[in-house]
């Protein structure tokens, strides 16, 4: 028997984070809410990072999510931009250990093969899904639309994850 749990969706970024949070199985999903939460590249960096914790906080109480599904990195290029991402999912992965909350991730090809059913499907493709399942006309941000396919793509994943929870 599948039950209803919540989500928590997070497209790390130090200058834009996208959050969404949603509440199912793999089955069917509500959307519970969505934002991107942005910070300035003028101010001082550990202002910006306390700002992140402190949103990644204030929602996790409000929601209570059983889990976040975050992105899996895959930076290597451009190290500049992988070391301050890198910052932010140290951020999140902080305020999920404060609320003892479990944390999976997944690469964006999981995303898309678990949304649009193959893993080379474009963003717009895994828009169109994230809207069509939550029933959303727009979602505003693409990072907000990122982190809602994240947390999706959690339940999505369940019952392969329950299924091998009982076999072990």
């Amino acid at each position: 028997m599948l039950t209803a749990m919540i989500v928590l969706g997070i497209d790390p970024g130090l200058a834009n984070l996208g959050i969404g949070i949603v509440e199912g199985d793999a089955r069917k999903a509500r959307h519970l809410h969505h934002v991107c939460v942005y910070t300035e590249s003028a101010s001082q960096l550990p202002r910006r990072l306390l700002y992140l914790h402190s949103e990644i906080s204030r929602l996790i109480e409000l929601y209570q999510p059983e889990v976040v599904s975050i992105e899996d990195q895959f930076l290597r290029k451009q190290a500049d931009v992988a070391f301050k991402v890198g910052q932010a999912v140290g951020v999140v992965q902080l305020a999920c250990a404060q609320a003892d909350i479990p944390i999976f991730s997944y690469g964006p090809m999981q995303v898309k093969q678990a949304l649009v059913g193959q893993g080379r499907a474009d963003k717009q493709q895994v828009q169109y899904m994230v809207k069509a399942s939550l029933g959303l006309r727009e979602i505003g941000s693409s990072h907000a639309a990122d982190a809602l396919a994240l947390a999706l793509t959690h339940l999505a994943q369940l019952p392969m994850q329950r299924a091998l929870a009982r076999s072990s």
